[in-house]
């Protein structure tokens, strides 16, 4: 794109300096005409040795002599001066003679004037195509990435499912002896943050093969063809590579991968155009096409299933969150180039439970920044810790002077509450802190618990988890009354509707619809209004049992509250 530019500026540069150069060459290259008096004029006029004179609107003249010198003298300006001439057989003109040059530089400066224009067409013509198309967008490959598996800690096992495919780009023989053929296209799922695009370059980096790395937002375009030509573009590219084997890999596919809709008008349009180009594209390789195409994507449930059937993307690999083991091993990879201090790794690998590998990357960047900032010699565990609250909760207010007292106390017994019902109802949940300090995510407290790494959610824990986001709300209306409860407890009720509503439309754990699936019943056009009655009488129910819990409880919500109100944070061992 840069080079194109480059052209544009150029030709009209060279256009410029040519002309001026045409110019000044005819103008001085020329020899300098001699100029001799009025008098020397004379004697060769009466000698007869002129054969011809320049009369111009000028005070001189121009004249040649029979053996073709040219010569100039000052103009008489007489009225019969050029009468004179003709009687003595000489001829008179108006203009000066020209010089070869000077003859042929006016065509030459035109001819190429012609041309060059006609040059910057054809590089405008060309700029405006590349603008449309893949190159447009630096689809450079990176030739030898650098990058593989010991690079990236974790999702061993989505590892173990791409390394027939390293396997193949390296040895493509050895599968074609056997009548193998790799899977054209990979999907990667999961949630964001869990390493689907650090996946697909190391194994490029493993198979040491050109990868070539898109976005879905990189095709879509508002004119109707010129996400398709992208598309055609980019595996034209990737098969004339020089090492004739390569990764396409093609991020948030989802933006150009979606499920197409019904209909007469849906043909022409853009991003179905795209999809269109992309599935040709995947149908058309040829078996010695060493290409494999690997894409990402956070909603599988939401891509065509053109895309997804065998011959396309035949292989589906979900890249889960890292549990504590892959924690440990992205944490000591992150620490590994940064000076680290006695920091407890597995104490941290066990707090950032459901913790992507960019949110622990990020939450390592974090400590390494605070640790900088007090010119720290290394990073400790202090820095983490505070860290942590930032990425969480954000950064602490500084000037809290504004918050009345009465609105601590709100606050304290707001999430002593949650920190009590956290201690009694899951007791396997560490709460680590409590704090009354407002944050800049707009929290005017919290209370981080770390939850334990489970393959599964059952329904006790589920009511047990909505009885702890209770917890707040309930200890509220204990303490300062039904009438005086506050809007602390929105983001609480929030996530609890979203457990209720889940647990009976989705995990057929209610009554309203059984074992049945709120999403089918939606496709069939079936009705569920009564879900919202049975939400409402499961909260309700929980909402009681919480109340109890912290009644009991009282003493205790008293004696931590006031205690947080003296010290504003309150950890592990404070609340014990």
């Amino acid at each position: 794109m840069k080079k194109i530019k480059l052209k544009s500026i150029i030709l009209p540069i060279m256009l410029f300096i040519f002309s001026l150069s045409a110019f000044l060459f005819s103008k001085y290259s020329t020899k300098s005409i001699e100029n001799i008096s009025y008098t020397q004029f004379k004697s060769k006029l009466n000698n007869k040795k002129i054969s011809t004179v320049y009369i111009i609107n000028s005070s001189k003249i121009r004249f040649k002599l029979l053996n073709g010198q040219l010569y100039e003298t000052d103009n008489p300006g007489t009225d019969s001066f050029k009468e004179n001439l003709l009687n003595k057989n000489i001829t008179v003109l108006e203009n000066y003679p020209l010089s070869n040059m000077e003859k042929y530089s006016s065509s030459i400066l035109i001819l190429s004037t012609m041309w060059i224009t006609l040059i910057y067409l054809k590089s405008s013509k060309f700029k405006t195509k590349k603008s449309l198309s893949v190159d447009s967008m630096d689809a450079i490959a990176l030739e030898n990435p650098d990058f593989t598996f010991k690079n990236m800690a974790g999702n061993e096992e989505a590892k173990e499912s791409v390394q027939d495919v390293v396997d193949f780009l390296i040895n493509p023989e050895k599968y074609k002896s056997y009548g193998a053929r790799i899977p054209r296209g990979i999907i990667l799922y999961g949630d964001p943050g869990t390493g689907k695009t650090l996946l697909a370059k190391a194994v490029a980096g493993e198979a040491k093969v050109p990868f070539y790395a898109m976005s879905g937002s990189d095709f879509v375009q508002v004119y109707v063809g010129v996400g398709a030509s992208r598309i055609r573009q980019l595996f034209k590219k990737a098969r004339n590579n020089k090492k004739g084997k390569c990764i396409i890999f093609i991020d948030e596919i989802d933006a150009i991968g979606k499920k197409r809709e019904n209909g007469a008008a849906s043909g022409s349009d853009e991003r179905d155009q795209t999809l269109n180009a992309l599935l040709t594209e995947m149908s058309g390789f040829n078996e010695n096409n060493n290409i494999v195409v690997m894409a990402a994507t956070n909603r599988l449930d939401t891509l065509d299933p053109a895309l997804l059937r065998p011959g396309r993307f035949d292989r589906h690999i979900e890249i889960t969150l890292p549990d504590i083991c892959a924690r440990e091993k992205i944490i000591n990879l992150h620490l590994k180039n940064k000076p680290a201090g006695d920091i407890d790794i597995h104490t941290w690998s066990e707090k950032t439970a459901y913790f992507s590998g960019a949110k622990i990357e990020s939450l390592i960047n974090e400590a390494a920044i605070i640790a900088c900032k007090e010119n720290s010699p290394k990073i400790e565990d202090i820095h983490i810790d505070r860290a942590f609250s930032i990425i969480l909760a954000g950064y602490e207010k500084k000037n809290r002077d504004y918050i009345k007292d009465i609105d601590k106390n709100i606050t304290a017994y707001h999430e002593i509450g949650h920190a009590i019902v956290s201690l009694k109802m899951l007791p396997e949940e560490k709460v680590s802190k409590v704090t009354i300090i407002p944050s800049t995510k707009g929290a005017g407290g919290y209370t981080l618990s770390i939850p334990e790494d489970r393959l599964y959610q059952n329904k006790n824990y589920l009511i047990k988890k909505m009885m702890v986001l209770l917890g707040g709300r309930a200890a509220e209306e204990i303490i300062f009354g039904k009438d005086y409860i506050t809007t602390g407890a929105h983001n609480d009720l929030k996530k609890c509707t979203n457990i209720a509503y889940n647990m009976i439309a989705r995990y057929g754990m209610g009554d309203t619809i059984g074992l049945l699936s709120i999403e089918e019943l939606s496709s069939l056009n079936i009705n569920q209004d009564n879900i919202i009655d049975e939400c409402k009488k499961l909260v309700n129910t929980i909402y009681k049992k919480t109340k109890s819990l912290i009644i009991n409880n009282r003493n205790l919500l008293e004696v931590k509250s006031n205690l947080l109100i003296k010290n504003e944070t309150l950890f592990e061992k404070d609340l014990k």
